[in-house]
């Protein structure tokens, strides 16, 4: 095994959306993006008070890519015109295909906004290659026990697979998610003392970012709230945390390396296709239902 090295990292930047606490990683003025991952809004954490606003976002459009929805602390209700509607809740996924094209709204439940409490969310945008910009919808909410979380090096690493597979001793677990692409994707937990080696061919984009806490890779340290930009140079990604526990986003996928043309919520191959997706979207061909959360 030849491990793959820290070659930079970028320090996700605040951008707060009213008064959701906003760290965004990617795109930021160091990195466009890790082909083919898009972008990653980190909100919170921070705690609501009793009769809050709840999440600001409301129904929207999408074309092009799909958004996985990581809730670490608190739930997030989800509904899109494709008649899909769930509420997950903290240490839930949600993995959404916009493909072809499906407004959907991300907000808070009742009674959250009723109680408050904790919030942590990351949300991931992920890029489709142009053989599936416009496949159909689809959508999956799991809530944390759908979600298989496996003990490595003796205990001191918790992995919750995603999608993809995880290997470890011999044994085999697989995420319940079928990416259409191939992502492999999994939230990481380091205690104190723990070291991770993860297979990761150098071909493979690895997009990892330090949700909390800090690692060591190849002698090189990766800070709280950076991604990482990881170098091709070996087959193994090797992480270890010193006196401090970590958590972290993981995700591996083959680069797609086709032009990347974005336009707000529309993420296409050419100019032409972005005005496409404004003038099916104008035309109601996305979907209609969610008027009433305007």
């Amino acid at each position: 095994m030849r491990p793959r090295s820290l070659i930079a990292h970028y320090r996700a930047r605040r951008d707060d959306i009213g008064d959701l606490l906003t760290r965004r990683p990617v795109p930021s003025p160091g990195v466009d993006q890790l082909d083919p991952f898009l972008f990653l809004n980190h909100h919170g954490p921070q705690v609501y008070p009793p009769h809050n606003h709840g999440l600001p976002f409301g129904p929207h459009p999408h074309r092009g890519f799909e958004t996985v929805t990581f809730i670490l602390e608190g739930n997030l209700a989800h509904l899109d015109t494709g008649g899909h509607e769930s509420v997950i809740e903290a240490g839930g996924v949600q993995w959404m295909t916009a493909g072809s094209g499906l407004i959907h709204a991300e907000i808070s439940p009742d009674t959250f906004k009723r109680d408050g409490g904790p919030l942590e969310v990351l949300q991931l945008w992920v890029n489709l290659p142009s053989r599936l910009k416009m496949t159909p919808p689809r959508y999956t909410g799991l809530q944390a026990d759908q979600l298989p979380t496996v003990q490595a090096d003796a205990g001191r690493a918790d992995v919750t697979v995603i999608s993809g597979t995880w290997t470890d001793a011999g044994t085999q677990t697989d995420g319940p998610i079928v990416s259409l692409t191939g992502v492999q994707a999994m939230v990481l937990t380091l205690r104190p003392g723990a070291t991770l080696a993860i297979p990761a061919q150098a071909a493979k984009q690895v997009f990892l970012y330090t949700v909390s806490g800090a690692v060591e890779i190849a002698g090189a340290t990766l800070p709280e709230h950076h991604l990482a930009r990881i170098g091709d140079d070996g087959d193994t990604l090797t992480l270890q945390t010193g006196a401090q526990s970590a958590r972290l986003l993981l995700c591996l996928a083959d680069p797609i390396g086709e032009p990347v043309v974005s336009h707000g919520p529309f993420v296409m191959n050419t100019r032409e296709e972005i005005h496409q997706a404004i003038r099916d979207y104008q035309a109601g061909l996305f979907g209609n239902g969610l008027d009433h959360l305007g």
